[in-house]
């Protein structure tokens, strides 16, 4: 059970659902850390502990006579079945690719089969398994119908281990609201999805609840006809029952004589275990688990310095060779110089205009250009003008475009000379 969900006592129940008067305090394991790895953990590997081993023949796929025919007969040197006057000679044997051959890294029986798990870490499981079990929000979570169940955790009196016949049983689980999860065992079983099916087990189910004693006066007897309920001595608890698939919050009923033990044999935090040797109660970190409640709780506030209202953000470092606006930061007259190369840049590009149009003897339309444009046009006119009269007043006239000539002879006549190159 969670630290902070924990309570001092708990009610003890008659067979008939009815409070007995006694309360037992509760056993200090209830409030043992809740590690679900570790339950998982060690479930896997005690799972392992049952597991039969299965192995192919150790000659199968070996019993021929067979031997490679080697290198120089164009065929594969996989070995070869002897003799003759049947299919079967000359086939390929042994290897895993031939028909009738072994199979790759065959199974054996010495594999690991089984799994070795240290005590402390089984006892440990052990605890978070008990302590789930207390937790109502768990239980329920796992799937149990508890809604009607007056407690969690149920203790019920030591008259029940003296049940003896199974409708005594049924009738105690329905005085205590418990027969609500044992039919929802009923309605749960179904066919299993699997070969499985053909190895004698066919149907699969729930589980319900699991009744854990101290003495047995016929209570084994009485529960084990019904599905899904399973019983426990208390000295003997088995994780593979406490917390099933590996997951915690079973739903448990307690004889009061089993549930006053769990001190004794799991021990508290004060006093060391009595029947466990060289075992103490883990303790959790945290006593209590609710951190909102902690950060806001006086104790821990007064202790706080008081938060720092003024932020300071990191400005954007931009690169001024690609940033007009960084650049003139860091250099003003970066302007005049980027305005310049601009303007240089147009005139080398209307003076390239300019020249062709003068080459192709075609006249720029002065509507269209801008005054500076104009300027340069006129410019560059009377330097044109000004080379003309040094020349002595002839302009240069441009070059004619060659057309190209046909070779004589005509379409389809070839000269000897290129008659022979082709051959």
């Amino acid at each position: 059970m969670a630290y902070t969900l924990a309570r001092p006592l708990v009610n003890v129940y008659n067979e008939k659902n009815e409070l007995s008067g006694a309360t037992v305090a509760l056993p200090a394991v209830f409030k043992a850390p809740i590690r679900p790895d570790i339950v998982n953990f060690v479930h896997m590997n005690m799972a392992k502990n049952s597991r039969q081993p299965y192995a192919v023949s150790k000659e199968a796929g070996h019993q021929t006579s067979a031997e490679s025919w080697g290198t120089g007969r164009a065929v594969a040197r996989i070995p070869r079945v002897r003799g003759g006057g049947t299919h079967r000679s000359g086939q390929g044997a042994f290897g895993n690719m031939c028909r009738g051959g072994r199979m790759f890294a065959p199974t054996k029986t010495y594999r690991r089969w089984h799994r070795h798990i240290n005590v402390a870490q089984k006892r440990y499981a052990i605890c978070s398994a008990v302590a789930a079990s207390g937790v109502p929000g768990l239980v329920l979570s796992k799937g149990h119908k508890i809604e009607q169940i007056p407690e969690v955790p149920l203790v019920v009196s030591d008259k029940v281990q003296d049940l003896t016949k199974t409708k005594e049983a049924v009738l105690f689980l329905k005085k205590v609201k418990a027969w609500t999860d044992v039919e929802k065992v009923y309605k749960s079983r179904r066919l299993r999805a699997g070969k499985g099916k053909m190895r004698n087990r066919r149907r699969i189910q729930r589980l319900g609840p699991l009744v854990i004693y101290e003495a047995d006066h016929g209570l084994t007897r009485a529960f084990r006809n019904i599905p899904g309920v399973d019983t426990l001595r208390v000295d003997q608890l088995n994780l593979l029952k406490m917390a099933p698939g590996g997951h915690v919050g079973r739903f448990v009923i307690w004889t009061e004589s089993a549930f006053r033990r769990l001190d004794k044999i799991y021990g508290t935090w004060k006093k060391p275990s009595a029947e466990k040797k060289s075992f103490s109660l883990p303790k959790p970190q945290m006593t209590n688990s609710d951190i909102n409640r902690i950060l806001k709780s006086e104790e821990i506030r007064h202790l706080l310095r008081a938060p720092q209202k003024r932020v300071v953000r990191r400005t954007q470092k931009k690169n001024p060779l690609k940033n007009v606006n960084a650049m003139l930061r860091l250099n003003p007259y970066a302007a005049v110089t980027r305005r310049a190369s601009i303007l240089l840049n147009q005139k080398r590009k209307m003076k390239r205009q300019l020249m062709i149009a003068e080459k192709k003897g075609v006249k720029l339309d002065e509507s269209k250009l801008k005054p500076w444009q104009l300027s340069l046009k006129q410019s560059f006119e009377a330097r044109r003008a000004a080379a003309i009269k040094k020349r002595g007043g002839k302009a240069k006239e441009p070059a004619a475009s060659k057309k190209p000539t046909k070779k004589a002879g005509g379409k389809g006549k070839s000269t000897a000379k290129t008659a022979a190159a082709k051959k």
